[in-house]
């Protein structure tokens, strides 16, 4: 929903900084009867019917990039004008993420990018939006990255990065949630897996959040996810490292939904005493693992069989 068309309540935005100290921005469609239309405006809406501005704006980020941010905080007010908009005031809030904005998905508009402030006098921004952004960006400029260290590594070898995954388990009447991965992927094509994704520059509960509502149009609480597994994987001699994080969600809203058939072409209750086959193999470890109330499982280390400890 358009952060200015507030059908006769004030509106909601959010400037999302990351640590670079660029701001999120939305790309509105250009050829439909709305506010700014072909625009780069903020994530925000109007408040539903009940609904006060902090619980409207933590809905509509949600709803527009299927993020749930850790802080949503006030910061001002301004007026939008123009046709299509309803005069009055927007409600402005900040937050801050540092994610790939070309994965977020897109319910409506275009397309999200992330952009500093000199090349936004190249855009075409919605003037409210545009001067709200610099007016932050002037009393509370994004501190700078620290400086990169370099690699210590063993033995003069260098460090070796390992990649983290985030896969939810969600169990229900002894059965858990699995998706067939789709036969043109590129990893684990036909076999049947935890949903999952990996962890960008985010936590991995938020990963958690984002994926299930990517994948499967679920909607989890990141307070109501615990680690359960630890899988430390090493699929090939040559290949990264991988540590696989299992969270079990005590609770969830909604019913598992094909979001990505590109990707995951079915999601199907199994019986935790029935797993399907054929199956990703640290998954299946993991689940074990889960059930047998282990804390750790290490695949593909050369060790003499899979170590699990408590």
């Amino acid at each position: 929903m358009s952060a200015a068309h507030t059908t006769g309540r004030a509106g909601t935005a959010v400037m999302i900084v990351n640590s670079r100290g660029q701001y999120l921005l939305h790309l509105r469609d250009a050829h439909k009867p709305i506010c700014d239309a072909g625009t780069w405006s903020l994530v925000g809406g109007g408040p539903e019917e009940g609904e006060s501005p902090d619980e409207a704006i933590v809905r509509e980020i949600l709803e527009e990039t299927g993020l749930v941010l850790p802080e949503v905080s006030p910061y001002t007010t301004t007026t939008a004008r123009g046709p299509y908009v309803t005069e009055g005031n927007i409600r402005l809030y900040t937050a801050r993420w540092d994610g790939d904005a070309r994965a977020l998905p897109v319910s409506e508009g275009i397309m999200f990018a992330w952009f500093d402030v000199p090349t936004m006098e190249q855009l075409s921004m919605c003037p409210w939006a545009h001067e709200a952004i610099k007016t932050h960006h002037a009393e509370q400029p994004a501190p700078p990255l620290p400086a990169p260290r370099p690699a210590a590594g063993h033995h003069g070898t260098g460090a070796v990065k390992n990649v983290i995954g985030a896969h939810l388990f969600l169990e229900r009447d002894g059965t858990t949630l699995l998706g067939l991965r789709h036969p043109g992927v590129a990893y684990a094509a036909g076999e049947w897996h935890a949903l999952a994704g990996h962890v960008e520059r985010e936590s991995v509960r938020a990963c958690l959040v984002r994926e299930a509502h990517e994948e499967a149009g679920l909607v989890v609480d990141p307070a109501d996810l615990t680690l359960v597994h630890t899988v430390h994987l090493l699929d090939r001699e040559d290949a990264e490292p991988r540590i696989q994080l299992f969270f079990a969600a005590s609770r969830w809203a909604g019913e598992p939904e094909v979001r990505e058939p590109d990707k995951c072409t079915a999601w199907t209750w199994w019986p935790l005493d029935g797993l399907p086959e054929p199956m990703v193999a640290y998954t299946r470890a993991a689940i074990d693992g889960i059930r047998a109330g282990t804390a750790y499982t290490e695949l593909g280390w050369n060790a003499p069989a899979a170590r699990r400890t408590r």
